[in-house]
């Protein structure tokens, strides 16, 4: 059952936008797209961080579920798989270990702080006081360390990086999908095969977006498509609220700004204007880990310094990726169907909005899409969330 051969028999009297949300309610998960092979990835427990790392970057993907080796092979999917280790999560709990131990921090934490503090005499502790003095070789340091080549997977379930494992059933609907992709936050689902007890598909928010970019020409998505930026209530964010990095501030408080205001991607801004050079994204922590001799010439890691050295090895190696594209940018007048089609081809998850001078305007990311196709009824999720994830202060459930 498809979307265009719903729209027809829907009730006349439906607006559009509950047309939407009825065809989408009547569509099981089990009809989106597989992912490919090389997506549906898992993690066993007991595979060290740095090889959580390598995994991750090996397959372009940002997270993945984890899977308990302790587990009885006859376990169900909710006892064999403990959270979703995020790639990015990985680093950044690194960095949280190495920085100085509050007083009221457990014992066992601060034993972690002292170890990561005694890798090497150079790292230090990683307060935002000393971000700027991070020197080139800090990270070959961090990733030679006994705390980074022996910790476990395992070892750090339970800690605040770690998102929840939130499984779909196959006869959960679309709309649930949608509705956990945008106002919930995830940014992928697995889908659980309930028989087999284990994944049968993993559906990220960059998935749904190329499932509507494959909708143009249909007729329920040229109604919604044509709509500009502008008419949709996008972008969200005025222009003094876009978070955003000096290209001569140090990488590092790039990737705390994103850990604090809980975002996937940053704006790298020329110093003393307002014009982006550069977009650096959760994503592109990998290179801080996987390749970290390419900034050893350097005095300090800047965002700058980050951009230039990335792409420089990125085109020596002949590798694709989203930071090589610089910004890509739209504006207001853009209608839903050209950013859609511009973020699937360009595979990103966000797209900043210029004004004719090239200011930024704001930011549109995959989700701020998404949540414009659906809306949440009342008590849709009942009981859906009992003891997995915290509501947003919004929610209606």
């Amino acid at each position: 059952m498809r979307v265009e051969d719903l729209w027809d028999v829907m009730e006349p009297q439906l607006s559009p936008t509950e047309k939407l949300n009825a065809c989408f309610e009547s569509i099981p998960v089990s009809a989106f797209p597989p992912a490919p092979s090389d997506m549906v990835i898992e993690i066993k427990s007991d595979t060290s961080l740095a090889e959580a790392v390598q995994i991750l970057a090996q397959h372009k993907i940002l997270s993945a579920p984890v899977v308990d080796v302790d587990a009885p092979e006859d376990a169900s999917w909710i006892d064999r798989y403990i959270g979703i280790v995020e790639f990015a999560g990985i680093v950044v709990w690194i960095l949280h270990q190495s920085e100085p131990p509050s007083p009221r921090t457990p014992t066992s934490a601060t034993a972690f702080a002292a170890a990561a503090n005694g890798v090497n005499g150079e790292i230090g502790f990683l307060g935002p006081e000393s971000a700027a003095a991070t020197s080139g070789n800090f990270f070959e340091a961090l990733t030679s360390s006994h705390l980074y080549k022996n910790t476990k997977v395992r070892d750090i379930s339970g800690s605040f990086r770690w998102a929840p494992f939130l499984a779909l059933q196959t006869s959960n609907s679309f709309l649930t999908m949608l509705l956990l992709l945008s106002k919930y936050k995830l940014k992928s689902l697995p889908v659980v095969d309930l028989g087999e007890g284990k994944i049968d598909n993993i559906i990220t928010q960059s998935a749904v977006i190329h499932m509507l970019a494959e909708c143009a020409g249909l007729q329920w998505f040229e109604s919604w498509g044509t709509k500009k930026l502008s008419e949709i209530g996008l972008p969200v964010m005025t222009p003094d609220c876009v978070i955003k990095v000096y290209e001569d501030e140090p990488v590092l408080q790039a990737f705390k700004l994103m850990r604090k205001k809980r975002i996937g991607g940053i704006p790298v801004v020329e110093s003393g204007g307002s014009r982006a050079v550069g977009n650096i994204s959760l994503r592109d922590v990998q290179f801080l880990l996987t390749t970290p001799e390419i900034y050893h010439d350097y005095r300090s890691i800047t965002a700058k310094n980050f951009l230039t050295a990335v792409r420089s090895y990125l085109d020596k190696h002949h590798e694709v990726s989203p930071i090589l594209s610089g910004m890509i940018t739209c504006k207001k007048d853009h209608t839903m169907k050209e950013l859609i089609q511009l973020l699937d081809s360009e595979n990103i998850h966000r797209i900043y909005v210029v004004d004719d001078d090239g200011n930024l305007e704001g930011v549109i990311t995959l989700r701020d899409i998404i949540s414009r196709l659906v809306h949440e009824p009342r008590g849709y999720f009942g009981d859906f969330f009992d003891g997995v994830l915290p509501l947003p202060q919004s929610s209606r459930v």
